[in-house]
């Protein structure tokens, strides 16, 4: 029977966690309510989730309540702030009070699995066949896969009809790195900002960039190959040209989108949840994938959320926990969550009905592309690794180190911090 972790290895996860999310605010005891002694198949089952906006008349927990009474028990369901949820478990599942269901950021499952907080699959008996490999991929850890996804959310080029029109630019020519270029110089002699990105120098610039930096064929195990070059001299000629504005290097994805929103800009990298916004920008506008460097759909990072199960000392709770995870991942159920999410579905069935959405098919096919941030088994080497990528565009775009001296040093930066 596998036992609550140590308080040795929970403190090493404890320090990745707050690498990966930048602030994880300091906790208090959190306790879980659990079911009375008895049958394990009633009584109360916990669920944690990083959805603090939706109360008790939501749909969401509406959701939640409908899963724990198929289940035949009680559902209690607390939402937190996301930075504070991965601190919260790490000191719940130290005190033997880790919640049955776990809903958390897709990075941070490869933190929490190798500091022995979460079940694998095997463990749940949780179904996963029908769930996109390249989604799936973001909670697998050593050949072992903790949790399902909800859904996942990733990044596009929206783009301005009425920018791209008057500059005699056609969206469905940007096929490469080389059109998409050749648009941005049309755009800016027409007189207008050609492209809006993200490069602050946090997880939102890696983020940002990675969909360049993975559609050059780079690697994150080799910050500084040829290709991440490439990549990164992209971006430099951006700002060089003109094409992308200075302020790019202190924008976050909302204020980047906020330049966007101003008319007189032709694309903007964002993300889906940008959507709701941009049907009230008041221009119209379309959607494209991020093209890679040579053409077809560069892949972008994944965002959103896995639902797992942490540890319990009582293994007879699974089965339940099973149910309600099941429940929660059931294609009529992921639907619902993934349209009040703005998410896109993990699995085929899903995508499907969201394709009868003609907004949401160049996000389905994004995220068809897209991949997680700790995939090809990185785990928790990834914020070792994020951190000086986002250095390095930092110092190429300010122009304080050339793009190839500047991937030098953060490949050296991140050898030395993932031996």
């Amino acid at each position: 029977m596998k036992t609550v972790p140590s308080r040795r290895r929970l403190a090493a996860a404890g320090l990745a966690a707050v690498a990966l999310t930048a602030s994880v605010t300091a906790c208090s005891s959190s306790s879980s309510s659990k079911g009375s002694s008895g049958s394990a198949a009633s009584g109360t089952y916990t669920i944690w989730d990083p959805y603090p906006q939706y109360d008790n008349s939501s749909a969401w927990v509406q959701l939640l309540q409908k899963c724990g009474t198929s289940a035949g028990v009680t559902v209690k369901r607390t939402g937190f702030d996301t930075t504070d949820l991965t601190s919260k478990v790490l000191l719940a599942a130290q005190q033997g009070t880790a919640p049955d269901v776990l809903i958390v950021d897709n990075p941070v499952v490869s933190t929490l699995a190798e500091a022995g907080v979460l079940t694998d699959t095997s463990t749940t008996k949780v179904d996963t066949s029908a769930v996109e490999p390249n989604l799936l991929a973001a909670g697998q850890l050593n050949g072992k896969t903790y949790g399902i996804p909800i859904g996942a959310n990733t990044l596009a080029l929206y783009y301005n009809k009425n920018v791209l029109q008057a500059a005699g630019v056609d969206p469905a020519s940007v096929k490469d790195w080389a059109s998409l270029n050749a648009a941005l110089a049309k755009i800016k002699n027409a007189g207008k900002k050609g492209i809006s990105i993200s490069a602050i120098g946090t997880e939102e610039g890696s983020f940002q960039f990675l969909p360049w930096f993975w559609g050059a064929g780079a690697n994150l195990t080799n910050l500084a190959s040829p290709q991440a070059v490439d990549a990164l001299t992209l971006w430099t000629t951006w700002l060089k040209d003109g094409y992308a504005p200075n302020s790019a290097l202190q924008d976050t994805q909302t204020t980047s989108w906020q330049e966007f929103a101003t008319g007189q800009v032709g694309f903007a990298e964002n993300g889906t949840w940008q959507l709701s916004n941009a049907k009230k920008a008041g221009f119209p506008y379309g959607i494209i994938p991020i093209p890679a460097m040579n053409g077809g759909t560069a892949p972008a990072p994944t965002g959103g959320e896995f639902v797992t199960v942490p540890v319990q000392s009582d293994t007879a709770r699974y089965a339940t926990s099973e149910k309600l995870v099941a429940c929660l991942s059931s294609a009529d159920n992921a639907y619902t969550t993934d349209t009040a999410l703005g998410y896109i579905g993990a699995t085929q069935a899903v995508q499907q009905k969201q394709s009868t959405d003609s907004d949401l098919v160049p996000w389905i096919q994004a995220v068809q592309a897209a991949k997680g941030r700790t995939s090809d088994n990185l785990g928790t080497k990834y914020p070792k690794i994020s951190q000086p990528l986002w250095t390095a565009v930092q110092a190429a775009l300010s122009g304080s180190a050339s793009p190839s001296g500047a991937l030098q040093t953060a490949q050296n930066t991140a050898a030395s911090a993932t031996k």
